[in-house]
């Protein structure tokens, strides 16, 4: 069963490669002869006798002559196929035969390659076909159970030979194709056995050239290259062992720094400490370093340095500017304690700085503040200067108070009348807010001026600071350390690009990655580092100072803010002391920080409006009571009134500067006799439950006095509410002076006030209100003359108080103001114009009365008994009540006013008596006579008037009808 295999096997082999040869001998020549023909025949413009030599028979083939193409063809016509019918059959023999041989030519190639193909896999596919493919498996095994009885499914015994047959009928099958696939394969094989063979041969030979090149080589090095050589390996060994030498200089230099490090730290010589921190960057940055292991940690022990001179720079930075004027505090608290306890003692004069403090200071700060731009720390140093400065502020106010509270604090009672104190809702008066409250009104001033003194110092202190880092960085010319700073500035902007590190940290960036940031950005010039290192700097510097003065603000106004409730109930000067002090300290702090304090002016500014708010309740409920209990009884003229309309009456020939400054020194002293009064109440007015009396009593302690108020020349009978208007609204001028932020706020009030005063008089005396509120039986015609006077006084002052309190009043507010003020003085003239009616009115109403009776009386002229010639009870009784209201007016109304009151009498008199004559019947000349006599009586009374002179001034008849009467009844007996 083996054998014959195997047999077969090599008789096939053989003949296989018998075929082999003489097929690849054929398609060898088969492909030349195919390439040459199909390149030929591919030529159809060759000769005849170059297309008969490609060909092995002798038979030539005949070339048709290809005739021209005919060019007489008419242009523009169509051309047809059957044109070319004659060529087209001339050629057809030959293109047939040229395309038979190009098809057989290619079919020929196709074969071959699907022979070469076929052969070469065949093989492989006829096993395929052949065996069934469970064999080939890659894990077939007789073993696994599943695969036997998938490969033996035969029960019996001639099955079972009968696939014992077909194995080995399988076996053959691969066997066979398998030669196969050797026989086609064995060319190549042994040709590539050949080539390998070959290069064995030239690789041998190849390295055996090689030795004898290398033996050529070290015969030439010996005989003439190692002398040479050894000069060379001498002279590098000396190059290197002087490298080494200034290797390890440099390691001794760099050890002998870091040591001296550690001392000049220990020791806080930073200056010192940085020039040879400076020096080892210097290595750090270059490659001398490079791969020296000793010298790992030396970036961190340079960092480390640094972050140690930054710290002591700082804490003596802030030592020098902050911490050293504690000294200066504990001066200026024990100089007000002893002001205080004597205030005879010479007080503190504020001078805290002299020259050769500010040098001393200035060369602490130098050296300090040129070590931190070196780090470019100043900065950052700045910042934490701003919180120090501020918490130092802070604690030093706190301070004062706490030293000065208890020797402060007493008793209330010169600040406040008794009900008015602020009495806390827990009782108790231990706390902080409360024991400010109980201080007097003295007292908390000195205690704001203490605070002061030691928020100037502390930011006189914090502007020198200020001052001597802008002299250092912007102005150093000709100074012994210029060089250093400038220098240092560059360091420091440098230092300071290449370091973005965050306020408050202490850790550096890596040198390394300051070299890289360096190498990154190589266009940054030094000019412009330095010029934003400097106005960081700069900027950080103002804030500082800024800083401070705002928290001494926040802390003034919260001083103010305790005693919220008690300013406004302070007396004018109480108030001013505090408002004044409060002012100069704003002003103060704003030019040493150069930034307005908006906190704190605006605290001022709800105080001030809070206060005169309150004086503006209290003084119309004041007002109001007065008026209530007003008797409109004439009372006599102190002389501080007098002295504030004589204040009011030098405005015509001062300017308005010279004329608000006398106006408030004027009021300021006339505030100050007030005070100083004590049968005057607290805030400096009559007091209203004893008007007359406490006036009169006054001028029995030789308070002198006068009966009439003048103003421009012109005399004012006055009663007690006119005076105490009048010193309200002195008082309101003064609060317009010295507050004149609020100027809007005050003409307002005024203005309230005046209209309220004009309303409430028209009320109590035309409306005769003061019968109910007052007590009066009636009212008279010296009440109402008394009325006029006061408000003609009222109307003759307001323009000059406009003019005053419109001075501090901004341009854009006026023409409003101005306004208002003029309808306030048209009121008041009206309402004095109604009293003057009103007085005429009464003269009408009683001349009425006396006419009713008129009747009776002519009826007794008409008697025949009757001889009496004197004037009757009608014209007695009317002169009468005639020369009572002139007595009246006269010694209370200007004249101009009596006159125009009896010009009106005088015409209702000679209208309404001339009408009552005319109608009675008269027919006795006893009669006649005693009519005449009464007419004569009332025009004599009529002609001793004041408005007489004013009639034959302008020649007009005093009483017409009345005479042209008298006339008439004189004329009737002639005729």
């Amino acid at each position: 069963m083996d054998l014959n295999p195997s047999l077969r096997s090599g008789r096939l082999t053989g003949n296989r490669q018998s075929s082999s040869s003489s097929s690849l001998l054929s398609k060898t020549l088969s492909d030349a002869s195919t390439q040459s023909l199909s390149s030929i025949l591919n030529n159809p413009h060759v000769s005849d006798n170059s297309w008969a030599a490609w060909w092995s028979s002798s038979t030539v083939v005949q070339i048709p002559e290809f005739a021209p193409l005919s060019g007489n063809k008419t242009s523009g016509l169509e051309i047809h196929r059957s044109d070319f019918a004659s060529y087209l059959s001339s050629i057809s023999d030959h293109h047939s035969r040229f395309e038979d041989i190009r098809n057989h030519s290619s079919k020929e190639s196709n074969e071959d390659a699907v022979d070469g193909h076929e052969r070469a896999g065949e093989a492989l596919v006829a096993c395929l076909r052949e065996v069934p493919a469970l064999y080939f498996k890659e894990d077939f095994a007789l073993e696994d159970g599943a695969t036997f009885r998938a490969a033996s499914s035969f029960s019996t015994v001639a099955e079972n030979a009968v696939l014992q047959e077909k194995l080995s009928q399988y076996l053959d099958v691969v066997e066979l194709h398998l030669v196969k696939e050797i026989s086609l394969r064995s060319n190549s094989f042994f040709e590539a056995q050949g080539q390998l063979e070959d290069l064995n041969l030239k690789i041998v030979e190849g390295c055996s050239r090689i030795r004898e090149l290398k033996e050529t080589i070290r015969l030439l090095d010996v005989d003439l290259v190692d002398s040479a050589r050894q000069i060379q390996d001498l002279n590098l060994t000396r190059t290197n062992l002087l490298a080494l030498q200034e290797k390890l200089r440099l390691i001794l230099y760099v050890n002998q720094s870091l040591a001296a490090l550690k001392l000049l730290v220990a020791s806080a010589d930073c200056a010192g400490a940085l020039d040879v921190t400076d020096d080892l960057k210097h290595f750090l940055n270059g490659d001398q370093l490079t791969g020296l292991h000793c010298f790992r940690h030396l970036e961190d022990h340079v960092a480390a340095a640094i972050n140690s001179v930054n710290s002591i720079l700082s804490a003596e930075f802030l030592r020098v500017s902050v911490n050293d004027a504690g000294d200066r505090d504990k001066v200026i608290l024990s100089k007000a304690k002893a002001w205080i306890i004597s205030p005879g003692d010479e007080e503190d004069n504020g001078d805290y700085w002299v020259q050769e403090d500010i040098s001393s200071f200035h060369d602490q700060l130098l050296p300090l503040i040129v070590g931190l731009l070196r780090t470019a720390k100043l900065p950052t140093v700045l910042r934490i200067y701003r919180d120090t400065v501020i918490s130092d502020m802070k604690t030093a106010i706190k301070s004062v108070v706490a030293e000065l509270l208890p020797v402060l604090a007493r008793p209330l009672d010169s600040d406040f009348k008794s009900g008015d104190r602020i009495v806390d809702a827990d009782g108790g008066g231990s706390s902080l807010a409360n024991k400010l409250r109980s201080l007097s009104s003295e007292s908390f001033v000195l205690l704001l001026g203490t605070i002061f003194k030691i928020v100037q110092a502390h930011l006189l202190r914090a502007a020198e600071v200020k001052k001597a880092i802008e002299w250092m960085m912007s102005n150093l010319d000709g100074h012994y350390a210029a060089d250093s700073v400038a220098a240092a500035i560059a360091h420091g902007a440098l230092t300071a690009e290449t370091s973005p590190s965050t306020d408050g940290q202490s850790g550096s960036v890596p040198l390394s990655t300051q070299n890289n940031l360096i190498k990154v950005s190589p266009a940054t010039s030094s000019s412009n580092l330095s010029k934003n290192f400097r106005a960081d700097v700069l900027r950080e510097n103002a804030e500082a100072v800024f800083a401070a003065c705002d928290a001494a603000h926040g802390r003034w106004a919260k001083l103010l803010g305790v005693r919220v409730l008690l300013h406004p109930k302070l007396r004018l000067q109480d108030f001013l002391n505090i408002y004044n002090i409060s002012q100069e300290f704003v002003i103060a702090t704003e030019k040493i920080g150069g930034r307005l304090g908006y906190s704190i002016r605006g605290t001022l500014q709800s105080q001030a409006k809070a206060f005169v708010d309150f004086q503006h309740e209290s003084r119309m409920t004041k007002l109001k009571a007065v008026l209530d209990q007003e008797t409109w009884v004439e009372v006599d003229v102190p002389n501080e009134f007098q002295a504030i309309m004589d204040t009011l009456s030098r405005s015509e020939s001062d300017s308005d500067d010279d004329h608000t400054k006398s106006i408030t020194d004027s009021y300021n002293g006339v505030v100050a006799n007030s005070a100083e009064q004590p049968s005057q109440s607290a805030d400096g007015i009559v007091d209203p439950s004893g008007q007359v009396n406490n006036i009169k009593t006054k001028n029995e302690h030789g308070k002198s006095s006068a009966h009439l108020i003048s103003f421009r020349g012109v005399g004012y009978h006055m009663v007690n509410c006119g005076l105490i208007l009048l010193k309200m609204l002195s008082e309101y001028i003064d609060m317009n002076t010295v507050l004149p932020a609020l100027s809007s706020e005050v003409i307002h009030r005024v203005l309230e006030m005046l209209k309220f005063f004009n309303t409430r008089t028209c009320q109590l005396v035309l409306g005769a209100g003061a019968m109910q509120v007052s007590g009066l039986k009636s009212i008279t015609s010296k009440h109402l003359a008394l009325a006029s006077q006061v408000v003609s006084f009222v109307h003759a002052i307001i323009p000059e108080i406009r003019k005053i309190l419109l001075v501090k009043v901004p341009d854009a507010r006026k023409v409003l103001l101005l306004s208002e003020i003029e309808r306030v003085s048209q009121d008041y003239k009206v309402h004095r114009d109604e009293i003057h009616t009103k007085l005429v009115q009464i003269m009408r109403e009683r001349l009425l009365v006396h006419l009713r009776g008129l009747p009776q009386i002519i009826e007794t002229w008409n008697r025949a008994d009757e001889t009496d010639v004197q004037p009757s009870q009608f014209a007695r009784s009317l002169t009468k009540e005639v020369g009572y209201l002139q007595r009246v007016l006269s010694r209370t109304l200007h004249e101009a006013d009596v006159s125009e009151i009896f010009r009106e009498v005088t015409i209702i008199f000679d209208i309404q008596i001339s009408d009552a004559f005319a109608h009675v019947d008269i027919n006795t000349p006893q009669a006649k006579a005693r009519l005449s006599c009464d007419i004569q009586h009332i025009l004599g009374c009529i002609k001793s008037l004041p408005s007489a002179k004013f009639s034959n001034e302008s020649g007009t008849p005093i009483a017409g009808q009345l005479e042209s009467l008298v006339q008439r009844i004189s004329a009737k007996p002639d005729q």
